[in-house]
């Protein structure tokens, strides 16, 4: 069992899909440390748009981060990308690991509907499952750099793409790399619905997909901090990954360093906490829609109090540059045209202004029932539900995330140490670092199948993947005969989407993003006349030029750059283990 278990677990670091993720907490921190170890996002520094960025404060160069990705990188979650599978075939695949439950509480495809929105949505439909059955879920694959980049390949994209994941991966590695953001300063956090960074700098930055967060942009009400905040707000944080280890929600094991990770809670709720100030009060109406109606803001027109609807006035703030919660509300009013205000205050609404100056005059303690109690006269009106409002408000200002209890965890004690990289390392010396750890860190060991170099880890969990794995290439194949599959493979450019002499893509890869070398050529042709045929033998022999594919009583030959050691691969053996000579 424990043989059964290691070679999924290294297999997944291949495949990296949100599921695998979920259930083996060692593969976040993994993709991470392959990104880190790959030349792509070293070869940034060259570009011109970050000349000078070692003389900018840390902020400054998170920024300029950040646009870079921004331009280079779009959010991709389609079903097409890397196909679907079933919840049976991935249930029966971790039984042996895994119980449903566990399963279910991890991932929001087997069950998971803890955040609202989507349940009242219907999650499938969401995701545009719903015209499959209800077993049917996506397999989403969590992209390497090399992958993300690979995106500019397919028909409609113009750049790299990838899912939250891919993306929080990505922007944890360039904050290290291009930012010189320390490891430590750098956890990732993943939800059932998400994966977002969080990154100990001033007051704290969360990644958001390709956006960044601070804590003024969490608390300002606008449709992008609604969205950044849905994530922390209604789901819980199943697993958080750094550089000291990892906890997950779920199990009882722990290998993140216990005082680091108080630390991190600490750190975060501050985050997510904020004192209410008539300026986010003013925030927090923006941000909900519904009770805008209800709220009016006093304006004076030649010398006489006028009044209009913070409705009104937040859709006039959209196409302008100033704000009704800051120092430029009078330019933001003096915009609006003077029929939209009126003399005398609607009927049943809240002034504004009267609030902000109760708040300006007397500090008012969310955490006190009094303050609460006080607080909650002052939203006495007919338009809304008072109760029901300053509930609405305490959750805006105080975020309490549902993190991993870490004082019920068993903190694995042999982790201990960080791995020693630092900010100042070249590429090479983070690459032997991380090798030095394969020993003593499970993550660094899985890195490396991540890495995807076949000279630097066995096949088996590489094939296993690919063969078992590899649904959108079977699927697109299809309809074509043997020969007309054979044709189009032998068209594409020989080109792989991995750098390095041995780093291989996965059939899937190949066939999304059109290009391989003529190894990962003939494993696409492989599995998919293994599919179509699985009693056949099947075989590649691979020497330092070819790769010879071997199907039934045919041979296909592929030059190959690939330079991977030679070897033969038995690819119609159902037993890993075997697969090999």
């Amino acid at each position: 069992m424990d043989n059964k278990r290691e070679i999924e677990l290294k297999s997944s670091a291949v495949t990296l899909s949100d599921m695998e993720i979920f259930v083996f907490p060692d593969l976040m921190y993994a993709l991470l440390l392959a990104n880190l170890m790959s030349p792509r996002i070293w070869a940034w520094r060259h570009d011109k748009w970050f000349d000078g960025i070692e003389k900018m404060k840390p902020y400054r160069r998170i920024l300029r981060l950040k646009q870079y990705i921004m331009d280079h990188y779009a959010f991709n979650l389609d079903l097409d990308t890397w196909g679907l599978t079933t919840k049976e075939r991935e249930i029966d695949r971790f039984k042996d690991f895994f119980d449903t439950e566990t399963l279910r509480q991890s991932n929001a495809l087997f069950g998971y509907e803890g955040d609202k929105y989507y349940f009242d949505i219907d999650i499938r439909k969401h995701f545009g499952l719903d015209k499959y059955n209800t077993s049917v879920i996506p397999y989403w694959k969590t992209e390497t750099v090399e992958a993300m980049d690979a995106f500019q390949f397919k028909p409609d994209y113009r750049t790299g793409a990838g899912e939250c994941v891919s993306l929080a991966a990505l922007y944890a590695a360039a904050l290290f790399i291009i930012a010189r953001v320390p490891l430590s300063s750098i956890y990732m956090m993943a939800t059932p619905l998400h994966s977002q960074n969080f990154v100990d700098i001033d007051e704290g930055i969360l990644t958001n997909n390709r956006r960044l967060v601070t804590k003024q942009m969490w608390f300002n009400g606008t449709a992008l901090s609604a969205q950044a905040r849905r994530a922390l707000e209604n789901e819980r944080v199943t697993v958080v990954s750094h550089e000291t280890g990892w906890i997950h929600i779920i199990f009882k094991e722990s290998t993140i360093d216990a005082g680091i990770y108080n630390n991190f809670t600490a750190r975060l709720n501050s985050f997510l906490n904020i004192s209410l100030t008539p300026e986010i009060l003013g925030n927090f109406v923006r941000h909900r829609h519904d009770l805008q109606k209800c709220f009016l803001v006093r304006h004076k027109i030649r010398g006489i109090d006028h009044y209009i609807n913070t409705e009104r006035v937040f859709a006039y703030e959209e196409d302008s540059s100033f704000r009704l919660t800051d120092g430029t509300r009078e330019k933001l009013l003096a915009e609006i045209d003077s029929d939209e205000f009126q003399p005398p205050p609607l009927a049943g609404g809240i002034v504004l202004n009267d609030l902000e100056a109760f708040l300006q005059n007397r500090k008012i303690d969310l955490a006190n029932p009094k303050d609460v109690a006080l607080l909650t006269e002052k939203f006495a009106c007919s338009c809304l539900n008072a109760k029901t409002a300053m509930e609405q408000l305490i959750k805006f200002c105080r975020v309490v995330p549902a993190l991993p209890d870490g004082s019920s965890k068993n903190i694995d004690p042999r982790p201990g140490s960080t791995f020693g990289i630092r900010p100042d390392m070249d590429r090479n010396e983070l690459f032997e670092r991380i090798a030095q750890f394969r020993g003593r860190r499970r993550e660094a060991n899985l890195a490396f199948y991540a890495y995807r170099d076949m000279n630097l880890v066995e096949a088996e969990p590489f094939l296993l993947a690919a063969m078992e794995r590899s649904p959108v290439s079977i699927a697109g194949s299809l309809k074509l005969k043997d020969d007309e599959i054979i044709a189009a493979i032998e068209k594409i450019p020989d080109k792989s989407i991995y750098d390095g002499d041995a780093r291989l893509a996965q059939p899937d890869e190949v066939w999304n993003y059109g290009r391989g070398d003529g190894l990962e050529k003939a494993l696409l042709l492989a599995n998919i006349l293994h599919q179509r045929r699985p009693t056949e033998k099947i075989a590649i022999d691979i020497t330092t030029d070819q790769a010879r594919l071997q199907a039934g009583g045919r041979q296909f030959v592929f030059p190959t750059l690939k330079k991977v050691r030679p070897q033969t691969w038995n690819l119609s053996d159902p037993a890993a283990e075997n697969r090999l000579q």
